[in-house]
């Protein structure tokens, strides 16, 4: 019997990376504002959309437990960061948009994510980087994933 050397294989890695990547980011939004990781996914999605989604929308597009994402809505409302509205397409629905406080504290943020999304990628040379996010874009596009929000609003199944 052949053994599997999960150092070598890619979804293990891709799995750990992702899981150390996540947390050196959360470094920047725990310790200054207290926030979890799931509780960054909500502020991120809502953060870079044009308009409220439900938290269904968020739990399928963060690939994100919908019991974990209902728990970091929770305190999200507790904290005044977010707010539930009116959804546009079925009012017996509701919807999920950040606040005044939440769109302050989510344009401080981005800078200083960007920054240490920079620092992590500086092992990394400009060619590599740009072969780095093709080779990601390929892994995707195989597993059939949205690239782009222009894509996500094409695709109504997508998220």
């Amino acid at each position: 019997m052949s053994k599997l050397d999960l150092f070598k294989f890619m979804p293990f890695r891709l799995n750990r990376l992702a899981a150390e990547v996540s947390a050196e980011l959360a470094g920047e939004y725990r310790e200054r504002y207290g926030l979890d990781i799931p509780e960054w996914r909500v502020l991120a999605t809502l953060g870079f959309r044009d308009e409220a989604c439900t938290a269904q929308y968020i739990a399928h597009c963060t690939r994100t437990h919908k019991s974990t994402i209902s728990r970091a809505v929770a305190h999200l409302l507790e904290l005044q960061l977010i707010e539930r509205v009116e959804n546009q397409d079925d009012r017996r629905e509701l919807a999920l948009q950040l606040t005044r406080k939440g769109h302050a504290l989510y344009e401080e943020l981005i800078p200083r994510l960007l920054r240490k999304e920079q620092d992590i990628l500086s092992c990394l040379s400009a060619t590599e980087r740009k072969d780095f996010a093709n080779a990601l874009g390929k892994i995707e596009r195989q597993l059939n994933l949205v690239q782009s929000t222009k894509d996500a609003r094409a695709r109504k199944d997508a998220y």
